[in-house]
């Protein structure tokens, strides 16, 4: 496959689009008081060494701030390099890269998603990185990382980047709101009509009916049996259970106004505009009602442990559940990446940095995401990490990515208006999925002739 056209089709192409929007196998729960939690600082300069290497992430969660403590170490061992990390949220983080890249002065390293490599490598943005494993002559041991996210690395004859984890969503529960409501925290729900079931149990208005009870007030709800904190992870999740997909496996055609999926996005409406289980999204603050002890579950990802840690609640993790007519769930992988400008003393900086962060994959295990090197991630203690081994064996079972285009960042574009305009009772199901099949087939076939 040959380079796309040039650095200044960004700009023209995908920049002026405007912000970019980024983007069931056991039961068991876990302490609130596990671990301490550490608070994310958006911006952080680490260690004093004479070669500096500017950092930019997404990671504006609670996991930001586990790398950050990863990045410490790593300053201490090696005395003559220091770190600025830059937390940049995904909304803006892509729009910021590319402008840099048109700017000709990218960051020394950056981290984004598997999914995200073929829109940079097609333009040639990337470094090659397949010397720093073992079956190139480097030290990573090539075999040791875990499929299918391993794989993604790989474009065009390359492989960009260093794998640090396989991250998705998932489900979290306050197993005591379960209890209270004559529920077995234990047992997770596997179907759409017994998920509705519980989430009506779950569900309590200010008279302490709940959402099953003919007298339920759905306008003055005080405790939520059910919310998502991400509209595009929680309907391709449910998406892939029912068979839909956004694009042909070809790339060619858009997909997303399939039946298939127009049902799956009217179930989720109906949490909210018909079992009145789930509040309307917009406004609504998941994860400060969750850690209000407000939200009995939330559908959010492996990046919520420390947050949950933090909020003083009990919580229990589990697979993403599921709605649809078999297991599915939306996946990706934080990489390493490294411009392919870098040389010198940063080049030789930022290998030896990401080399040592995946060596250590089981210390990022802290922020809930799953490593990506296999031995480590076997190697962690179910008992201390419920989360990622839990949640982490359904990526590996029936994990699905974005769809690995060049076009990924415009097509999620244009698929998150509609599904916001949907949840928000503006839209049909099917008006909502033909609206964004338009302008992601418009996509495809700009992409076609590029």
């Amino acid at each position: 496959m040959a380079k796309r056209k040039s650095l200044m089709g960004i700009a023209a192409g995908v920049i002026a689009t405007g912000a970019l929007l980024a983007m069931s196998l056991g039961v068991q729960a876990q302490a609130a008081t596990e671990a301490p939690t550490p608070t994310a600082i958006p911006s952080m300069d680490l260690g004093t060494g004479g070669t500096h290497i500017e950092l930019w992430d997404g990671l504006t969660g609670s996991d930001g701030s586990t790398l950050d403590s990863m990045l410490s170490q790593f300053v201490k061992e090696n005395p003559t390099i220091s770190i600025t990390d830059e937390e940049i949220d995904w909304n803006t983080f892509y729009a910021k890269l590319q402008a840099a890249f048109v700017a000709g002065n990218p960051p020394d390293m950056f981290i984004f998603h598997f999914s995200e490599i073929p829109v940079f490598a097609s333009l040639g943005l990337l470094q090659d990185t397949s010397s720093l494993y073992d079956d190139h002559g480097g030290t990573l041991p090539a075999k040791d990382y875990a499929d299918p996210a391993w794989s993604a690395l790989q474009y065009d004859g390359g492989r960009y980047g260093v794998l640090l984890d396989n991250h998705g969503y998932s489900t979290w529960i306050n197993p005591s709101l379960w209890t209270k409501a004559g529920l077995d925290p234990s047992k997770e729900p596997t179907s759409y009509a017994d998920i509705v079931s519980d989430l009506q149990k779950l569900t309590i208005d200010k008279n302490g009916k709940n959402a099953a009870d003919p007298a339920f007030d759905p306008n003055n709800v005080v405790q939520w049996g059910f919310s998502p904190d991400w509209l595009h992870y929680f309907f391709e999740s449910v998406m892939f259970q029912n068979g839909g997909t956004v694009i042909s496996a070809d790339g060619k055609t858009a997909t997303i106004n399939s039946p298939q999926n127009v049902k799956t996005l009217q179930s989720l409406m109906d949490l909210t505009f018909k079992y009145h289980v789930s509040p309307p999204f917009a406004g609504f603050d998941s994860w400060g009602a969750f850690g209000a002890g407000k939200l009995a579950t939330i559908d959010t990802g492996t990046w919520f442990l420390n947050e949950a840690k933090s909020t003083g609640q009990p919580y229990a993790a589990w697979p993403i559940l599921q709605m649809g007519a078999q297991p599915g769930v939306l996946f990706n992988g934080h990489v390493m990446q490294e411009p392919a400008t870098l040389s010198g003393d940063k080049k030789t900086a930022v290998d030896k940095i990401m080399t040592w962060v995946s060596n250590n994959d089981n210390l990022w295990a802290a922020s809930g995401q799953v490593p990506a090197r296999i031995s480590l991630r076997d190697a962690l203690d179910p008992s201390k990490y419920v989360s990622n081994t839990v949640i982490g064996k359904s990526f590996a079972a029936y994990g699905h990515p974005y769809p690995l285009s060049p076009a990924e960042l415009d097509i999620a574009n244009a698929e998150d208006p509609d599904l916001s305009a949907a949840f928000a009772n503006q839209e049909t199901a099917q008006a909502a999925l033909d609206d964004a099949n338009t302008r992601i087939q418009q996509i495809l076939d700009r992409e076609g002739s590029s």
